[in-house]
């Protein structure tokens, strides 16, 4: 059965919520200015990445996430799985080379979406197996978020986009492509990155897709702004794939959304 399941986005070391389309890679880490033109920032937190990490502990929220934005992510990650440890994963710039690394720092799974692809956009089946083999299939998440395109016949197709969602690789969200790479991994985390942050609506095409195939478990992020399109999560994917909900939320700043309200669905829910 769907279940709400609990986010920390961190940039330059902060706890945000941004609309995902406008997030560009840095042009110099040690000048953060380059990669702010045109972002767009819907919610900074006050309180550290610890702080809610602390929360979804005592509210027992499971499966949720840390995803780093950048560089200068890396203190206020550790801190958050120090805070909640085995509760949560963690994103951003893992590799083979650092998985371990974030594993030992207290994260229950690493996800990683860039580095399993090429320079190209090619999906590269070597680096895979190498990070199965550095940490183990069960302990992997493999991030699809992907951006809606439409094909040479006139439908819509969603291609798994890296670099920060900027960059549209060859890799559709099909049947095919989940079965192949379900056998790398645990768990598949797919953010909507069209509608990332918008809060207008979830891309219930996608949901419904998802839900069809459901061979491992999933949670979408993407669109959610209100109570109504939990609901729709839970109905389009026939209960098979769980939900975030960032800039909605009361607890990032949101009106749609009621972070208790949630707890309690997803209690009467589990």
């Amino acid at each position: 059965m769907t279940k709400f399941r609990p986010c920390i986005d961190l940039h330059h070391g902060c706890v945000k919520q941004i609309v995902g389309g406008t997030l560009r890679d840095e042009a110099d880490s040690s000048n953060p200015e380059p990669c702010s033109q045109g972002l767009v920032e819907n919610f900074v937190a006050e309180q550290p990445a610890a702080w809610f990490a602390d929360k979804y502990r005592h509210d027992q929220l499971t499966g949720g996430h840390v995803i780093k934005l950048g560089p200068g992510n890396d203190e206020s990650a550790r801190a958050a799985l120090a805070a909640y440890e085995g509760g949560l994963q963690i994103g951003g710039g893992i590799d083979a080379g650092n998985a371990r690394q974030w594993l030992d720092a207290g994260a229950s799974h690493v996800i990683v979406t860039s580095w399993v692809f090429d320079s190209d956009g090619q999906l590269s089946d070597a680096r895979l197996r190498e990070l199965v083999q550095a940490i183990g299939r069960e302990r992997l998440v493999l991030d699809l978020s992907c951006r809606r395109q439409i094909n040479t016949a006139g439908l819509p197709t969603w291609q798994i986009a890296m670099n920060r969602w900027q960059t549209i690789t060859n890799v559709a969200i099909v049947a095919e492509t989940l079965d192949y790479l379900a056998q790398f991994a645990a768990e598949f985390l797919i953010h909507a990155a069209d509608v990332e942050g918008l809060c207008q609506g979830i891309d219930e095409e996608l949901v419904a897709r998802l839900g069809r195939w459901s061979g491992l478990p999933m949670t979408y992020a993407g669109g959610v702004a209100n109570m109504a399109d939990i609901e729709r999560v839970r109905d389009a994917s026939g209960g098979a794939v769980d939900v975030t909900v960032g800039s909605a939320l009361d607890l990032f700043g949101g009106s749609g959304v009621n972070y208790d309200e949630l707890v309690r669905w997803n209690r009467l829910n589990s």
